[in-house]
């Protein structure tokens, strides 16, 4: 899943395009992934991330250790 957030989970939305004569085909609503590198002191290594941008906020709050943990917890492996 290439639309994924490893820290909050964010996945695409389905919903319909609406054309002016009321035709509806299905679309996708990806949320923002961003791939981002940080590093992580208490390993000695640089982790890269897949993180929504709500994720990136989320990690600049509480810290990449914290954050780290918690993408673990899910079972997602680093």
């Amino acid at each position: 899943m290439s639309a994924h957030c490893m820290l909050t989970g964010a996945q695409p939305g389905f919903g319909n395009h609406i054309s002016r004569s009321h035709l509806r085909t299905s679309r996708r609503f990806d949320p923002n992934i961003q791939s981002r590198r940080y590093w992580l002191p208490g390993e000695g290594r640089h982790v890269r991330l897949r993180l929504s941008t709500k994720g990136i906020k989320t990690v600049d709050s509480i810290g990449v250790e914290a954050a780290v943990a918690r993408i673990r917890a899910r079972g997602v492996r680093i």
